[in-house]
């Protein structure tokens, strides 16, 4: 007598497995693990059993549809299991050239050139926008109006930075399909002109001296978390990036020859950075060492010494101070050097290389990082001064401008 859906539903299981016909070789296993669909056939005189699913994944309907499928394959000599396992071989296959797949291997060739950060970023932004809709799709068949649509969910947001990050990011996936022989083509280069632009916008900082002053005043009369408070007393002297800042090791540290060596694979463009220490900014860290000193962070998560700081804490805390995003921020302190110290007549080159910005000419770049040190020194030392001028309320006089 053939199944019902109410029958299948209402059999529990028993001690020992068992069997439902629904006739023609297809049954219900049932067992204390599950209920599952099987069909037993004949093929060349062997006794064979083709396992077609789990219900209620598959349905009384879509395992009669099975049935009848594999009967059909039967009829014309076709063992209907070794059907499946090529199915399933082209399935897999399939899954090896796509999208998803590929940009995984991509992903996994730059580790050796990204931080641990920028991987991740990469990797989340395009779990979350492009996986969803093409991460299986085979590379090669993806077209420019699927990748546009795509990144067109993410441009609705709002987000039109980041959707060209991303389209970026995909550019290089299909580039690298190309070269090892997956795909004949980039349909991201087709998109050129087909986003919003992303319009610049640069880090809010504050270069007015006397407003200075009053910024450096608030530092100090800082009530929030100490470490908190040493980090913003840090930041302005130092002007690293905030995500350099919040890492810093004390193995990183060196008191004897003042200087805080930041290894290459913490910077964003993968070159190892020197800060040359003023004496204020040892000041600072012989200070906070008693607090933090037994820990491999020198700012270390107020809720665990193994992480690092929150990337959100010194913004938080100008936040709290009363200056608002549009007023100050943590990349703020590096804006705010760069544009006094070039008023203060320091070289441009000599400028660029504290703020680690990136040398196209690898020659030239190893070129400075020896021959600019000297002038760095220097030029900190000068920078923390005057910073300590200005909170006093002193005249300053900057280098290269009279009286």
């Amino acid at each position: 007598m053939p199944l019902t859906d109410i029958k299948i539903r209402s059999t529990k299981p028993k001690s020992k497995q068992f069997k439902l016909s629904d006739g023609q070789g297809l049954y219900l296993l049932v067992s204390q693990k599950g209920k599952y669909w099987r069909y037993n056939f004949r093929h060349n005189g062997k006794y064979k059993t083709l396992a077609i699913g789990v219900y209620p994944e598959i349905s009384l309907k879509e395992a009669r549809e099975a049935h009848q499928k594999a009967r059909a394959l039967l009829s014309k000599g076709i063992d209907p299991t070794y059907k499946k396992k090529i199915e399933k071989l082209t399935h897999y296959q399939h899954l090896e050239d796509s999208f998803k797949v590929i940009s995984l291997e991509w992903m996994d060739k730059q580790k050796g050139r990204w931080s641990q950060s920028h991987y991740q970023s990469v990797s989340s932004r395009l779990k979350n926008n492009i996986y969803p809709w093409l991460g299986d799709r085979p590379i090669a068949e993806i077209t420019a109006p699927e990748l546009l649509a795509t990144l067109r969910r993410m441009e609705s947001r709002g987000i039109h930075h980041t959707t060209l990050k991303v389209k970026q990011y995909c550019g290089q996936v299909f580039r690298y399909a190309i070269v090892t022989g997956r795909a004949e083509r980039d349909p991201s280069a087709d998109l050129r002109g087909a986003l919003t632009p992303a319009i610049t916008k640069h880090h809010a900082t504050i270069t007015d001296p006397i407003q200075i002053k009053g910024l450096l005043n608030a530092i100090d009369d800082y009530k929030g978390e100490i470490t908190t408070r040493y980090a913003l007393k840090l930041a302005p002297l130092v002007f690293v990036r905030p995500t350099e800042l919040r890492h810093a090791e004390w193995e990183e540290i060196d008191f004897n020859k003042a200087e805080w060596r930041i290894p290459a694979e913490k910077m964003k463009m993968k070159d190892e950075h020197i800060i040359p220490l003023s004496l204020q900014v040892i000041d600072i860290f012989k200070e906070l060492q008693p607090m933090t000193g037994k820990g491999k962070y020198v700012f270390p998560s107020i809720r665990s010494n193994a992480r690092a700081m929150s990337e959100n804490t010194v913004n938080g805390a100008l936040r709290r101070l009363g200056y608002t995003k549009d007023e100050m921020t943590a990349h703020g302190f590096r804006a705010m050097a760069s544009t006094l110290l070039n008023e203060q007549g320091f070289r441009p080159d000599v400028i660029e290389r504290q703020l680690a910005h990136a040398e196209r000419n690898k020659v030239r770049a190893s070129y400075n990082r020896a021959e600019y040190l000297t002038e760095r020194k220097a030029m900190m030392q000068h920078w923390a001064d005057y910073l300590d001028a200005l909170r006093s309320g002193a005249d300053v006089i900057p280098i290269g401008k009279k009286a």
